[in-house]
C-alpha cells in the first residue's frame, strides 16, 4: 500500500472527524493540527508493521 486517504468532515458537536476510505480507521479531534496527529497515530496502530503501512496519508 502506498497511500491511505481520509475523508475529513466537520463534527456537528465540535471539531473534526477523519475516516479512512479503504480501511476501518476513524478518529476525531478539536482542530486540524491535532487531527493530523491523531490520523498518523491511528494509521500506526492499525498497521504496526512498518512494511505494511502506507507511505503517504492524504486528508481530503
Amino acid at each position: 500500500m502506498t497511500e491511505i486517504v481520509f475523508l475529513v468532515e466537520d463534527d456537528p458537536d465540535s471539531g473534526y472527524t477523519a475516516k479512512a476510505l479503504t480501511e476501518s480507521i476513524f478518529t476525531q479531534a478539536d482542530d486540524i493540527e491535532t487531527l493530523q496527529e491523531m490520523v498518523r497515530d491511528a494509521v500506526h496502530c492499525h498497521f504496526p508493521n512498518e512494511e505494511n503501512r502506507a507511505c503517504r496519508i492524504l486528508l481530503k
